[in-house]
């Protein structure tokens, strides 16, 4: 018999959740695997990520690449146009 006085519950102390305090709910939340946990886990996730994903692409209008290589062409050959005909 070992002379360690356990505590009361599971035996696996205030890490597994059976303790008492924030952080034992958060780790029995964390790793239970129950289906509702997963399920606000997975809720939290996405409107952490989808939150700033909408307002990022919120009121703009997607452009392709060969939209952004037709407006650094037109800018390049106006740059380079003004530039000729002020060096002279």
């Amino acid at each position: 018999m070992s002379a360690d006085p356990k505590k009361p519950g599971n035996g696996a102390g205030a890490a597994a959740g059976g303790g008492r305090g924030f952080g034992a709910k958060l780790n029995h939340y964390l790793y239970s695997g129950e289906k509702k946990h997963v399920a606000a886990g997975i809720a939290i996730i996405g409107v952490l990520f989808g939150v700033p994903w909408y307002l990022m692409n919120q009121g703009s209008k997607h452009r392709s690449h060969q939209d952004y290589m037709e407006k650094a062409d037109k800018a390049r050959s106006e740059r380079l146009s003004a530039g000729s005909s002020t060096a002279r």
